[in-house]
């Protein structure tokens, strides 16, 4: 995932200063390019709290940085950039004195940022900070993980204070007028109190709609936050025990915070943006949502196009209904990152190590194997086995088994992994030619192979770092991140050339970071960036666009036109 996104204009928006303008994507002649849905202005949404100076701050996890929100007209500014000392900020909180505390969740710290925005940290011994409040100027933080922790920090020095452990997935978190704060715990669907001094926890409440975030409005109502595809809110009088339960349609939120008049802002995990909710599940977009990503895409032969998209299944707006952010949801799927169409079945590889099929006629899913390496791109091979490439392992692996998506626990782990080649430095993406011959992109060696008998042999070489990979007739093509280029290989001739510049991939010119950890305390932590590409029935090709939220489609021209 990479950090700022481009307008239609061809500017980098979401920050105040220090944009660097790109154009608009040239072409060799070749190629038109449309975007099937706008880019993404607020990449990824999490924690999200009223600022000192009235606007919205949101915490972008997967863009790792921290925007505020101007909820009046919906402008979009970045105050933390990814390049700074923060990597994966999923809470927020500010102090008495206006300091922000950010719960850095892959790398384990939380920092203070102060006023005049100088950082310092302040502990580097929580696991998977994610929930983060401040109670006056007291600091309190829990851990996303199982027997989580929550801690009382010292921001001027001292060892943290664990005032209960045992959590199930700690989250957003706040005090009540009670006096008491209050968690979510994640796994079992449970909130849980705890006077701020320390005691006895006591569960609250039960049985609540998969609970991400509590929150108090003005008048001291609990409401708390669905992560699932509902978007389910739950309002809970503290007094009476009462409940109301309200489907807002918005998936995945994550958090929620009331301004003054008692309007409250939700944030969602899955599409990002910001919208206003109203008690009854009305809404009202501030920042429209889209993709998170997208990673790997694909289209089936009616021309859908399907996006894998880190948390979900996804479609931009030309493959059916969807709302204003030209996106539509099929499906809550945790970490997908490469995806192929298969004769009306979805394969699924997620870099945190299965690879699954999916039916989405009838919305069944099979893990074919666990365990691999960083398995990225995935390919059905002409004989029917799935082809991955291993990342992590430089390897390239075939599975053999049955191909359909029938949860039937007899057939998990029947399926047989064998080694194509091995010795890569770091493949990402594998593609066939109609010989049935396997080539494999390698974004580190900055090379596309060719597998023959299990050796690789090259076929292009000084590319830069070349990751989606996809092979129409007798020419291939990659999408090189590095150079934010698309090259095509003519596999008759061997000539490479540039296909189209300027593409909206990977980190914009003059940008580095560091990238955060691919697992946090043996939870998953922030996923590695993968612009994949295919090819559609009617010979366009389909680009993932990471560094806008968008799947764009580059057209053929023809001949007279170039």
């Amino acid at each position: 995932m990479r950090p700022n996104r481009y307008d239609d204009t061809g500017n980098t928006t979401g920050n105040t200063a220090g944009n660097t303008n790109v154009n608009t994507p040239s072409t060799s002649g070749r190629w038109d390019l449309v975007r099937l849905n706008p880019p993404n202005r607020l990449w990824g949404s999490n924690g999200v709290t009223f600022g000192p100076d009235g606007r919205l701050y949101v915490a972008q996890f997967l863009a790792g940085q921290i925007s505020a929100v101007d909820t009046a007209t919906g402008d979009v500014d970045v105050v933390v950039p990814l390049d700074g000392p923060v990597q994966a900020p999923d809470d927020l909180a500010f102090g008495a004195d206006g300091s922000m505390y950010i719960a850095d969740l892959t790398p384990g710290r939380v920092w203070r940022r102060s006023p005049e925005g100088a950082y310092s940290l302040v502990s580097d011994q929580v696991q998977v900070p994610n929930g983060i409040t401040c109670v006056g100027d007291r600091l309190f933080v829990n851990e996303m993980r199982m027997n989580g922790r929550l801690l009382e920090l010292f921001p001027d020095g001292g060892d943290p204070v664990v005032l209960t452990d045992g959590l199930a997935l700690g989250n957003a978190m706040q005090l009540g007028p009670d006096g008491h704060l209050y968690y979510p715990h994640m796994i079992g669907n449970q909130v849980w109190r705890i006077p701020p001094d320390g005691g006895t926890p006591e569960l609250f409440a039960e049985e609540v709609d998969d609970p991400v975030a509590v929150r108090f409005d003005k008048g001291g109502v609990l409401v708390v936050l669905s992560r699932g595809p509902a978007g389910v809110v739950t309002r809970i009088d503290l007094a009476t025990g009462a409940r109301s339960v309200v489907v807002s349609g918005v998936l995945g939120l994550d958090n929620a915070a009331f301004d003054a008049e008692n309007r409250m802002y939700v944030s969602s995990f899955g599409s990002g943006g910001v919208t206003e909710m109203r008690e009854d599940g009305r809404t009202r977009e501030i920042v429209p949502r889209g993709l998170s990503g997208p990673f790997g895409v694909t289209v089936d032969l009616r021309g859908t196009v399907y996006a894998a998209d880190h948390y979900r299944l996804a479609s931009p707006g030309d493959s059916g209904e969807h709302d204003s952010s030209g996106v539509i949801t099929h499906e809550l799927q945790p970490f997908v990152h490469g995806i192929t169409a298969d004769e009306g079945l979805l394969h699924f590889a997620s870099e945190y190590g299965d690879v699954r099929t999916y039916d989405p006629v009838h919305r069944t899913t099979r893990v074919r194997v666990r365990g691999l390496n960083e398995p990225t791109g995935i390919e059905r091979s002409p004989d029917g086995a799935l082809v991955v490439a291993e990342s992590g392992a430089g390897r390239v692996v075939r599975i053999e088994g049955r191909i359909d998506a029938r949860i039937d626990t007899r057939n998990e782990g029947t399926d047989t992994v064998t080694v194509l080649a091995e010795g890569l430095r770091h493949p990402v993406d594998v593609a066939f030619d109609a010989e049935g011959r396997c080539y494999v992109s390698d974004d580190e060696l900055g090379a596309v192979l060719r597998i023959d008998d299990g050796e690789a042999v090259a076929v292009a070489d000084g590319l830069g770092a070349p990751q989606g990979l996809a092979v129409r007739g007798d020419e291939l093509f990659t999408v090189d991140v590095e150079h934010r280029c698309l090259r095509g290989v003519s596999l008759t001739t061997g000539e490479t050339r540039i296909d189209a510049e300027d593409l909206a991939v990977g980190l914009p010119p003059g940008i580095t970071r560091t990238e955060p950890a691919l697992f946090a305390a043996g939870m998953p932590g922030s996923p590695r960036p993968f612009a994949g590409l295919a090819v559609a029935p009617d010979g366009s090709l389909l680009l993932s666009a990471n560094g806008e939220g968008s799947v764009v489609r580059l057209s053929a021209r023809a001949p007279s036109e170039g």
